[in-house]
């Protein structure tokens, strides 16, 4: 039950109305026309931009359309006044009864309930994580990773067909330095003194387990090897090895992708990166041209020479971009413009990918490609998630023994839990800043989000333990908490409670829209502080206590709020990734 939908679509019914009986212009486009929360909750529970969109099309005074709408929904039954507001806004306040009906809404659709069909079962991939495999994953990574798979959560939940997606970018220098920094720990495996790491090479302790596997498989056998020989060996025992420590630590945040694509083999066997610029050049473009100096760059770094371009700045981007290096290899961006390709040719014409912050100027160029491989059928939508900052009750923390040179995912996750840091990573918009307190956010406080939300569902689940001493037969899924006579909740809390209910289907959908998971953190938090309110408003008035040892009538319509109340918590947490505890101690 989707309360602004169905309100929604009455006043599209009362508008058709009209315009059959002439008050209004026939043809006039009703999609701009929204049903929303008015800006302050005193002026009614729905408001309605209508007259505001049809104005100028109909050629009408926007209150004298409001007018007539207002006049024509009078006879809604459940709306119980409607007011003209301002310029032609229509704030309307519904009858109880009309909210309680989300409650029985609820308690019917269980897990179900917010579930809007948007994709259709249309395939959307989404990327995210794709950290070099050169070794642990850093808090950074964290926040990349939270939010693509809360993402993905909602579009699977939404109606898409979802394929998580990491890349694994295996085939540039960064991997051989790997290998070199991975030799040096098979030295020191073998007995050598190998003294201080130098300089360029990966530091870190987390090689010093791929050096003894080494040791054991090949002996000595590799110290003789000309670089050529060891090299593309121990890079691949490197690159495998580091990946299992990603994909260990990505699954202590429940993380676990279903495709891991490598950039290698892109170019093993047929060559993808040709194809894709054969692709392109079937479309007319790529050429043979020169690209201006950038801004800043050093005479002595610039190379001016004529090389192959793709037209990216016929699809929106700020200069064409080269395919190919001086010495005939492809860039960076040719490769991942055939990552992208190969995606297409999977059959996704939704694309996400989840950035860092280093990687925004990368969009434009990405955009451009997509748009041209597949002539404007395929979407690409391009998710930045900003830098963590990372503190210890104030103080910053600088780096991990693990890595040598940063705090890891692992070692956050190992010293405060999965959920703190899932909730916590989704707890602000992904292009904003991140500070991300390690003691604050083990806190049992109302300052801790976390830590509020997942006490209102467990909070909710003590009631239901509590009300076993006056009414045992009173459990969550009890056909007298089901059937309950919800006509006695009355009081402002209760109905300001369903409202926060009634939201929470325009909310995600609004989320999957948008592509933005933290708006559900945000709305659990606001759901959660209605609940805690009601329940301190029954400590201070007893009359409001959920539990009425002599009226189980009224018992029995609270604890059917409660559920209903506990469910979305639920529903909305197993989005995020986080548990729905039922006890916290």
């Amino acid at each position: 039950m989707n309360v602004y939908a169905l309100v929604h679509s009455r006043i599209i019914a009362a508008l058709q109305a009209l315009q059959s009986e002439g008050a209004l212009p026939a043809g006039l486009d009703l999609a701009g026309i929204e049903v929303s929360p008015p800006r302050e909750a005193a002026h009614g529970d729905l408001a309605c931009n209508a007259a505001l969109v049809l104005a100028k099309a109909a050629r009408m005074k926007p209150r004298d359309i409001a007018d007539r709408l207002a006049q024509k929904l009078t006879a809604d039954p459940e709306i119980e006044t409607i007011e003209v507001a301002g310029p032609g806004f229509l704030n309307m306040r519904l009858v109880p009864r009309f909210w309680h009906g989300v409650v029985t809404a609820i308690l019917r659709e269980g897990p179900a309930y917010g579930r809007i069909d948007l994709g259709h079962g249309e395939r959307a991939d989404v990327e995210y994580v794709s950290a070099n495999p050169t070794g642990p994953m850093h808090v950074g990574h964290c926040r990349g990773a939270v939010f693509g798979d809360a993402l993905a959560n909602l579009l699977a939940f939404a109606g898409y067909g979802v394929t998580r997606e990491y890349y694994i970018n295996d085939a540039g220098a960064q991997v051989d330095v790997l290998a070199r920094s991975a030799f040096l720990r098979y030295r020191e495996a073998l007995g050598e003194d190998i003294g201080e790491i130098p300089a360029g090479l990966y530091p870190g302790d987390y090689l010093k387990p791929v050096g003894e596997a080494l040791a054991a498989e090949h002996g000595d056998a590799l110290i003789d090897m000309p670089e050529e020989r060891w090299l593309p060996l121990v890079r691949e025992a490197a690159i495998a090895a580091m990946m299992a420590m990603i994909k260990e630590d990505l699954a202590a945040l429940n993380i676990r992708h279903d495709v891991f694509f490598s950039e290698r083999s892109l170019t093993a066997g047929k060559d993808q990166v040709e194809a894709a610029i054969e692709s392109l050049r079937a479309r007319g473009l790529v050429y043979e041209g020169r690209l201006p100096r950038p801004k800043g760059h050093d005479d002595g770094d610039w190379e001016d020479r004529e090389q192959l371009l793709f037209k990216s700045t016929a699809f929106g981007d700020d200069v064409d971009r080269a395919l190919r290096k001086s010495d005939g290899g492809y860039t960076y961006f040719a490769s991942d413009m055939a990552y992208h390709y190969n995606k297409l040719g999977r059959g996704f014409r939704h694309l996400i990918n989840v950035f860092g912050a280093d990687h925004v100027g990368y969009i434009a160029r990405m955009k451009a490609a997509v748009a041209a491989l597949s002539d404007g059928k395929a979407d690409l939508d391009i998710k930045v998630c900003q830098l963590v900052k990372l503190f210890r009750a104030g103080e910053p923390v600088k780096m991990s023994k693990r890595s040598g040179t940063f705090v890891t995912l692992r070692d956050v996750v190992d010293e405060v839990g999965s959920d703190p840091v899932r909730f916590m990573m989704l707890y602000r918009k992904n292009d904003a800043p991140l500070d991300f307190d390690l003691a604050k956010v083990v806190e049992q406080s109302k300052d801790n989000p976390v830590f509020y939300v997942q006490y209102a569902h467990a909070r909710a689940s003590s009631v239901f333990r509590n009300v076993k001493e006056t009414f045992p037969e009173f459990t969550p899924e009890s056909s007298v908490v089901v059937n309950a006579d919800l006509s006695l909740l009355k009081d402002v809390g209760e109905l300001d409670l369903i409202r926060k209910l009634a939201a929470f289907p325009t909310l995600l959908e609004g989320a999957v829209r948008a592509h933005e998971p933290h708006r559900l953190a945000f709305y659990l938090y606001d759901l959660a502080s209605a609940f805690h309110a009601q329940w301190t408003r029954g400590n201070e008035l007893p009359h409001l206590r959920f539990i009425q040892a002599t009226d189980g009538t009224l018992t029995a319509a609270r604890l059917a709020l409660i559920r209903a109340n506990q469910q979305v918590l639920a529903t909305g947490l197993t989005l995020l990734g986080v548990h729905a505890p039922e006890e916290m101690r």
